[in-house]
């Protein structure tokens, strides 16, 4: 990636994480914090990768999903884009997975 694609990416996380805390008025959304954002080379898709700590991550995905409208008008007023890409919210399992590597060492180390 760019360097002027990172920097609008940042920007773009920076800016819903905002709106999420600010703007939302549903509580789960306000329950969330965006980890990374990924661009289309063309600006017209962002894949938006976010954390909760809300068992139900299938639920916070799916109210992210149906607010990605709202999000993504709010996000057109504050961002200098030509166009706002459309948004796609992806739970992000990084830290589940290094949560999971980290048990399976202790393990090992138990064993040993």
């Amino acid at each position: 990636m760019n360097l002027k694609l990172k920097r609008i990416s940042s920007s773009i996380a920076r800016e819903i994480s905002i709106i999420l805390n600010e703007e939302a008025r549903n509580e789960i959304l306000k329950m969330v914090s965006i980890t990374d954002v990924t661009l289309d080379d063309d600006l017209t898709f962002a894949k938006v990768y976010f954390m909760t700590r809300l068992e139900d991550t299938e639920l916070v995905e799916g109210e992210l999903n149906e607010a990605a409208g709202f999000i993504r008008k709010e996000l057109a007023k504050s961002l200098d884009l030509r166009s706002t890409p459309e948004l796609k919210f992806v739970y992000d399992k990084s830290m589940d997975y290094g949560n999971r590597i980290e048990s399976i060492i202790d393990k090992i180390n138990e064993e040993e």
